[in-house]
């Protein structure tokens, strides 16, 4: 079960751009790597929820992606790319040391796991797609649906502040705090790695890659589609998702239906993290998967 740990090793790594920083928990070959979500956000709450991992021998590395947390971070928005950030994915990879891993990316880090599985296949021994989607025009349209369901004239009233350009009004916000609630978790109080993240979170490659909020697309990645292209990830993927969630069990089956060695497993009680909402549930179906098709078994 997820707990805060403190990390056996923290690194520092050159990549384009700057250095990123690198926690490691735990030892040994079988390496799990954790992609977190944002993009802009430090890796607290993806890393904290899963270096338990170790309790079942595996290392665990997480970093904090260039332009967050304890990483550098520099403002040229030419950074803010999914292809450099591939790159900067391998570069961690390459000077840890870490061979073959068993890759794990959640929302964001999910498209960004989809596009490095894409090029670097060799690098890995498991692929596991957490809350996340691979066809963002697709996820939009589940998006509109799910803010649909706050009703016409809230959905009107959302529509007029976008065309405006005035997404900080507190009417505006208030919507999406509802959505955020529903879609992104659904716990009362939010844990404390999550709080970390978000209270320190880089808008300048979140705004310039996905765009101002949660459920709406603006960035360089709107038109981002890689189903088609999926069949040529061999390794096999575990893709997980709540019932709730933001990238909706439509977007998982869209994946899992391009995949040619891929499982589905949704947690019914749960939206964006299902490690935080649903841990006893959770945890159980990743363990299982790792040692049954990473090799253990």
């Amino acid at each position: 079960m997820w707990r805060e740990i403190e990390p056996d090793e923290t690194k520092r790594v050159a990549v384009e751009g700057g250095e990123v920083v690198t926690y490691s928990f735990g030892s040994g070959d079988d390496v799990v790597l954790l992609l977190n979500g944002g993009p802009g956000l430090p890796c607290d709450y993806l890393r904290d929820s899963h270096s338990c991992l170790i309790d079942h021998s595996y290392r665990v590395v997480a970093f904090d992606q260039l332009g967050t947390g304890r990483s550098d971070r520099p403002t040229d928005p030419a950074l803010w790319t999914i292809t450099r950030y591939v790159g900067e994915v391998e570069a961690v990879r390459q000077a840890l040391g870490l061979g073959k891993v068993h890759l794990i990316g959640q929302s964001w880090g999910g498209w960004l796991s989809v596009e490095y599985a894409l090029t670097h296949p060799e690098a890995l021994r498991t692929l596991v797609l957490e809350n996340t989607a691979a066809d963002i025009p697709h996820l939009v349209g589940e998006l509109d649906r799910l803010r649909e369901a706050l009703g016409s004239e809230t959905v009107a009233m959302m529509q007029r502040h976008e065309a405006e350009g005035t997404l900080d009004h507190p009417e505006y916000q208030a919507a999406i705090t509802v959505l955020n609630y529903r879609h992104v978790c659904r716990l009362a109080e939010w844990p404390a790695p999550v709080r970390r993240s978000l209270d320190d979170w880089n808008m300048g490659p979140y705004e310039t890659i996905q765009g101002p909020n949660e459920f709406t697309y603006t960035g360089n990645l709107k038109d981002w589609n890689r189903v088609p292209d999926m069949h040529r990830i061999k390794v096999p993927t575990l893709i997980t998702v709540g019932q709730h969630d933001e990238l909706t069990p439509a977007c998982a089956l869209r994946m899992k239906q391009a995949l040619p060695d891929a499982e589905l497993k949704v947690f019914p009680n749960s939206s964006h993290m299902p490690f935080f909402e649903e841990p006893a549930a959770f945890f159980p179906v990743l363990v299982d998967f790792l040692a049954r098709r990473g090799g253990r078994a």
